[in-house]
């Protein structure tokens, strides 16, 4: 309690050195001192806001079992401190007999001091105090001043300890379950206003939950605080510890959780519109795509030769379903199933145009090869007139050779391809400088013309 223990007198009574006066006067001024330090701590204990919440609060669990003991305690310190108190009186009274105290006085004096001549009943023991480990309680025992302080400062300590406790926990779990509560209720009326209600969504189910979880925890807490408090381990002060808020912190995750969600489902209600015009237009383009594909795979049958097309699918009439649905959901404002739907919506419109994008690139890739050989014949032809050889006649007949595959129907790629290769040969061979070059070929006349075999395929296929 934040006294001094006295000095232990001999053991039984002051039969050893007798106080003379001066060290007698000593003695009285700090008792004295200590005896109003002593009755300082337990008037703040009895004023204690814990103490006098757990006095009228309706118990249960730990806390009730401790604070009928605490009670029990704290009832036993004041008569302890009773009894202190009437020995020191007793002390003062010896002390007041005379300016000068005779020997005898000395004598009482310091057995009164320092023995053990303070005697607390048995009906104390009766209400708190352990009997003898050596029988049972006696009707009385006899304690020394010392004895006395060191009794008091245990059960101060115990009870303080007791009183503190359960004054934090209360001090700070309620306030901040009551603040929860407050968030949970507006988190629930946000999520009924969109849609998430329990045996509806997930999050609705969660919300009951939570809302169950923080009734059950704040009566508990305000019946057992003591089960939530969490002592500092190694600690010896009255106090020493702090509140246990496992289940508030859990709570207040998942309620966090759920506002997370509540807040998917309200943007959801905020930009449903824009998205769902997003999807049409997705949807749309992968359906004009998909038509041009189709188109495009009749041009290439009536165009290309021997050629494999790829078939090309229909509209995806699934997604425009959910489409629908989805636009159902939004006309109803059931925006906690238009959410989920809207999410797995986006990514199969854009998997779609890009299967239609896919689909197109497959079926007009013989037409890209046409338009690319027709490219090729047309570079090369503008490179033999730039040298003045676009007369040659060798080069006239292959050129012609091979526009006539390239601009005809069907046309046959392969055929078509080789006969701009041989275009390019002749085309090359024209143009080197030397014994191959035109010189060379005027003397010995023109090359005979390339014969075509049309089953004599090595390499290339259909393209």
């Amino acid at each position: 309690m934040g006294v001094a223990e006295s000095s232990p007198g001999p053991a039984g009574s002051a039969r050893g050195p007798v106080f003379d006066r001066d060290l007698a006067d000593r003695a009285l001024t700090r008792l004295d001192a200590e005896h109003e330090a002593i009755e300082t701590s337990l008037l703040a204990l009895q004023d204690h806001a814990g103490r006098r919440l757990l006095e009228g609060a309706e118990l249960t669990g730990v806390t009730k079992d401790r604070w009928a003991s605490a009670e029990q305690s704290i009832a036993l310190l004041w008569t302890y401190f009773d009894a202190y108190a009437a020995a020191l009186a007793h002390a003062r009274d010896v002390r007041a007999r005379r300016r000068w105290p005779s020997r005898e006085d000395l004598v009482e004096l310091t057995d009164v001091l320092t023995g053990t001549g303070v005697t607390v009943s048995g009906g104390a023991h009766a209400h708190g105090a352990p009997p003898s480990v050596n029988g049972p309680a006696k009707l009385s025992e006899q304690f020394s001043l010392a004895d006395l302080v060191a009794r008091m400062n245990e059960l101060y300590a115990a009870s303080l300890d007791m009183v503190v406790a359960a004054d934090a926990v209360w001090s700070a779990l309620p306030a901040r379950i009551d603040l929860l509560a407050a968030e949970l209720h507006r988190t629930r009326s946000l999520a009924h206003s969109v849609g998430v209600r329990p045996g509806e969504h997930p999050a609705g189910d969660d919300l009951e939950s939570i809302t169950r979880e923080l009734a059950a925890l704040r009566a508990q807490v305000v019946s057992d605080p003591l089960a939530f408090w969490r002592p500092a381990p190694g600690s010896s002060a009255p106090g020493g510890g702090r509140p246990d808020t496992d289940r508030y912190d859990r709570a207040a995750r998942a309620l966090e959780d759920v506002r997370r969600e509540v807040d998917a489902v309200l943007t959801v209600r905020q930009d449903a519109e824009q998205r769902l015009v997003r999807l049409r237009d997705v949807l749309s383009r992968a359906d004009r795509t998909l038509a041009e594909a189709r188109s495009a795979r009749g041009e290439v049958l009536a165009k290309i030769a021997a050629s494999e097309v790829p078939a090309v699918s229909g509209p995806p009439t699934a997604l425009q379903e959910l489409l629908a649905t989805a636009a159902e959901y939004r006309r109803r404002a059931q925006w906690h199933r238009l959410s989920p739907l809207l999410e797995s919506l986006e990514r199969d419109a854009e998997n779609e145009l890009l299967r239609a994008r896919e689909s197109l690139t497959a079926v007009t890739a013989p037409l890209a090869v046409r338009a690319e050989l027709r490219g090729r014949l047309d570079a090369y032809r503008a490179k033999v007139a730039r040298h003045g050889m676009a007369e040659d006649p060798q080069l006239v007949e292959r050129y012609d050779a091979a526009r006539r595959m390239l601009w005809s129907a069907p046309c046959d790629l392969w055929v078509a391809e080789q006969a701009v290769l041989r275009y390019q040969e002749t085309a090359r061979d024209v143009l080197a400088p030397g014994p191959a070059g035109p010189a060379a070929r005027s003397a010995t006349g023109p090359a005979p013309a390339a014969t075509y075999e049309p089953n004599d395929r090595t390499d290339g296929g259909n393209r």
